[in-house]
């Protein structure tokens, strides 16, 4: 399918924002890339329309599980078959989560990078066929970063055993620092960033003196 078709009929937008088409091109094209855009602005269609248009089944990383289960449940409302693996599931959730992956009955995974980087997961995935890596909250790679997760940082072997395929690393925040990390860490060097302006034009920052309070709240209510 074409990926205006997916974003119209699938998710129910009218066009995309930003540069979402430019990078949700780049990425079906077969290359990486890194993101860059604050909250709201639509990350998770970077890589999930690629990954309704590609054949295969899409690795997405993200380092919490109630944000997965949120993704999750919202992709399956819009009819995208997709599931998440936790630490926290039976062993029966997990073996039929894994048969369905195994028979192509997905297009959408959602894992830590803890269960990622286990070895008879990375066995696993040489056994089936995927579209592509998604690296969300990507700023976790790195020291400088608020969130730091170490086991961001042993995502390289994505780069080593699956080169091949192509990665998008996602992120609302990275100062310099954080952004040349995650080259380094996830073999983004060479890859393009696509950066969208963090200005929102629905928040407004402005400063007024304080001159009884209680009835400047009052006001603003």
């Amino acid at each position: 399918m074409h990926p205006l078709s997916i974003l119209n009929n699938t998710f129910g937008y009218k066009d995309f924002r930003g540069n979402q088409a430019d990078v949700i091109q780049h990425v079906i094209n077969g290359n990486n890339a890194l993101v860059l855009m604050p909250t709201g602005a639509g990350k998770s269609l970077c890589y999930q329309i690629p990954a309704l248009c590609l054949d295969g089944v899409a690795i997405v990383i993200s380092p919490l599980i109630a944000l997965m289960q949120d993704q999750v449940a919202t992709l399956m409302e819009l009819g995208v078959n997709a599931l998440y693996l936790s630490s926290t599931q039976e062993i029966s959730t997990i073996n039929d989560s894994l048969n369905k992956i195994r028979y192509g009955d997905v297009k959408i995974v959602y894992l830590t990078p803890e269960r990622f980087c286990s070895q008879w997961f990375t066995q696993f995935l040489h056994s089936i066929k995927i579209s592509l890596f998604a690296i969300d909250e990507a700023h976790c790679v790195s020291h400088w970063g608020h969130d730091f997760r170490p086991e961001y940082q042993r995502l390289d072997i994505v780069i080593k055993l699956f080169s091949h395929v192509p990665r998008i690393a996602l992120t609302a925040t990275a100062d310099h620092y954080t952004k040349v990390d995650i080259q380094h860490y996830l073999g983004l060097k060479t890859a393009p960033i696509f950066a969208s302006s963090f200005l929102r034009d629905n928040l407004i920052y402005s400063v007024i003196e304080k001159n009884d309070g209680k009835k400047q709240l009052l006001q603003f209510v």
